[in-house]
This record gives C-alpha cells, structure tokens and sequence, in this order.
C-alpha cells in the first residue's frame, strides 16, 4: 500500500457498524466542571480501533485514553468478564475478600515476579501508594530516610503527592507541591548520582516519559540507576502506569531494559478502560501494614475481574510479540511521513510513539487529523503521541497512517493559504 496515496478510501472495519442512535434531548455541556480540554464530539459507541459519535461518524482511535484501553473499545473478554461478574458480585466491601480480588493479585505477582500487590482505582493513586510504602520502608531500613529523586519533566499523576513528584507539565500546574522531592535531569545518570544523600530513601521514574513527549530512558542509563540504587541501599520504583500491561512489547517495560525494582505501580491499560490500577512491591518493600495505604475502596470483585480478563489475554501466547511486530510498522511508516514532510525523530517502544514536530505545530495536527476522522493527541506543543489498541492490526495502522499523511497535507495547504499576501 503506498502511504502517501492521498486519496480518500474507505476503511476495511471489521466491525458491524451500530444501528441508528436515536434522537435525544440537547445536553448541555456546561454543566460538566472544566476539567480536561475536550473535543466537541459525544461518542456513544466504540468497537476496536474505531469510536462513532453521536451525529454517526466514524473515527480511527489512536489514542485509545491515552493508553487506557488496551484492549480496544468494548473488547469481547471484557464485556462478558464484566457483565458475568456484574450479575454475582459486584463490591463486598473494602474490608472483605473477594475472589476476584485473590485471583488478580496473585496472578499480578505470578506473572511479575513480585511479591505483593495492592489494588487501586488509578495511576495517581498508586504513585502515591509507592510514595508512602518508600518512606516506610526508609524508617525501617535506612535511618528514617525520606527523599525520593525523581526526573524532570516527569508525570506521576494527579494526586498532591504524586504532583509533588512531578515536574510542572500541564499535569501540574498550580499545585504548590510536598516537601521531600528533588529533580535532576532525566537519562542523566551523573545528575542522579550527584542528588543521593543520607535523606535519599529511593529513586522513582518512568520508563518512557509519556507526558513530555514519549522520551524512552536509555538503556544504559536504567541499568545504571538499577546498580547505583544496589550500590547505596536504596529503593528503586518504576512508574509503569502508562508503560506496563503490554504496552512497550513486554508485560513490563523494565523487562525490555533487563531491570528489576523494588515497587511498581501500573494503571490505565490495566483495568482495559475501567479504573483499576495496582501497586507492585518485592523483597523488603513489602513492609506496609494493615491501613497504611488505604485512601478510598480499592479491587472490588466488578474492577478485579476486568483487570484479570485484560492481563489473561496480553499473556496469551504470541500477544506481545505481536505488539512488537505491529509497532515496528507503526514506527517505520511514522519515520517515513516524518521524513516526508520534514518532522523531527519518531521515538517509543512497543505500541506507544511519539513524532517530534519541527515547530509547535502538535495541536494544529492533531485538529487537521480530527478532521480525516483520525484521533491523535498532543502532550507537548511539538510532539503528537499515538497509543493504539494492543490489537491493532497492520491493515488498521496504514490506515492511519493515510489520514494521517492527509492531515498533514491539510495543515500545509492551510499554512500555505496564511502565507499569501493579498494583492
């Protein structure tokens, strides 16, 4: 198929397109508090990589939540594990047992290597959960130790410590931070080294940094913070929120470096698009006890069950090699529409990529994309990311890699048109 054929095709959807949605009363949007920048689109449907909203257009989905649905929209395993599990049980209640719960955490820490695991609502939650199970495990082990040196331009989510550990992105704005954080540069392994003192209880980072533009960490410089970490007896946590689950090729992104930590956390692709998240802890990190991480009703039997529907299939033989080998097409039809219209480098793992712009001209291809029917989004003024379903097919991504060199025609006949000067 020739990428840069710009004519307009119809896509091969796989899926049954949804009956008529019929006529509803007019919603009004004001009523929802700001909170996110959103499209003006309401979607009502979503099957795989496509979504249709509400006036029955179709759109290719490569954003997928950011990550979050891993799965696809409405994947089958989901919504009969869901729907199955919602007729017997639904939330017995944070202080009871459930066997959804038992059988979640048991095959998280079968499947990981880990030792414990506790489950959550979010990502955020979860940073925070490993924030306080670091600071534990300092008044244990290393003297009442506390700090934790994380990278700039790292996100660790949205809560007030998980902010505090987080560079003031988009995701953290305003919020005046908690003490016992510092930030040195990130794939600077001499800057990490120099921050360690007596204080420093653990080092805490993302894999791939997904909100400032998909910036992988050198393999070289993980393994060093892993033996630097060794060397001084501290922790090493890996945000995994928007890495792990398949996400980068491996079931965790630390397999792809040949990395072990101390505390994990994992979140969006977990859950498949319902909230679930999970805080992953080995060896001596698991020294929280009854009520020290307890925040709101975590991994009730409905959330569990979803989550164990989602791990069971990307660990099913042959799944993740197919993440790799779909997101080896993605990169290298990306590299070409990259060179092609003259963008920067196309860098991530797995399914998760991001295309550096030449100027901040992301948000303006994100728009143009929207308008060929193509969700993308923008973290950064000069990086468009793209998070597809794990079982995206290469047929899908040439699609998208269609309008998206569409959307980039569209973008320069505009920029063209503002540069004419009228006579």
């Amino acid at each position: 198929m020739n990428l840069f054929n710009l004519r307009r095709q119809t896509p091969a959807v796989a899926e049954r397109k949804p009956v008529a949605v019929p006529e509803a009363l007019p919603l009004s949007k004001d009523c929802l508090m700001p909170g996110t920048e959103r499209a003006a689109q309401v979607f009502v449907r979503g099957q795989g990589s496509w979504l249709w909203d509400s006036e029955g257009q179709v759109y290719l989905d490569f954003t997928q939540g950011c990550a979050v649905n891993s799965l696809g929209h409405s994947p089958s395993v989901l919504v009969e594990a869901l729907s199955g599990q919602a007729q017997a049980l639904i939330n017995p209640g944070a202080g009871f047992h459930s066997r959804g719960l038992l059988t979640l955490v048991n095959r998280l820490c079968q499947s990981t290597g880990s030792d414990q695991a506790y489950l959550l609502n979010s990502g955020a939650e979860a940073c925070e959960g490993a924030i306080k199970l670091a600071r534990k495990w300092g008044q244990l082990h290393r003297g009442g130790a506390y700090h934790i040196i994380t990278a700039s331009q790292g996100c660790h989510g949205r809560s007030l410590g998980a902010l505090s550990a987080s560079d003031p992105l988009p995701c953290n704005r305003c919020e005046p931070g908690l003490p016992g954080f510092s930030k040195v540069p990130f794939n600077d392994l001499e800057a990490l080294h120099a921050a360690v003192d007596s204080r420093t209880v653990a080092i805490m980072l993302e894999p791939v940094q997904g909100e400032a533009g998909v910036i992988p960490a050198t393999r070289d410089y993980l393994l060093g913070v892993e033996r630097l970490c060794r060397e001084l007896g501290i922790l090493l946590i890996l945000d995994e929120v928007q890495t792990g689950v398949g996400r980068c090729g491996a079931l965790l992104a630390e397999q792809t470096y040949g990395v072990r930590a101390d505390i994990i956390t994992l979140g969006k692709g977990l859950g498949g698009g319902v909230p679930l998240a999970a805080l992953l802890a080995r060896g001596t990190a698991c020294c929280a006890g009854p009520g020290e991480l307890e925040g709101s009703h975590h991994g009730n039997a409905l959330m569990s069950v979803a989550g164990l529907a989602v791990l069971e299939a990307v660990l099913e033989p042959g799944f993740l090699e197919q993440v790799q080998d779909s997101g080896r097409h993605m990169r290298d039809g990306l590299a070409r529409l990259a060179a092609r219209y003259g963008q920067g480098e196309v860098r991530g793992k797995g399914l998760l990529w991001g295309m550096q712009m030449r100027d901040d001209i992301a948000q303006a291809l994100v728009q143009a994309a929207l308008e060929e029917g193509l969700l993308l989004n923008a973290p950064q003024p000069d990086v468009v990311r793209l998070s597809p379903a794990l079982t995206v097919s290469r047929g899908v991504i040439d699609e998208m890699l269609l309008r998206l060199a569409r959307a980039f025609a569209r973008l320069h006949g505009q920029q063209q048109k503002r540069r004419v000067v009228p006579a």
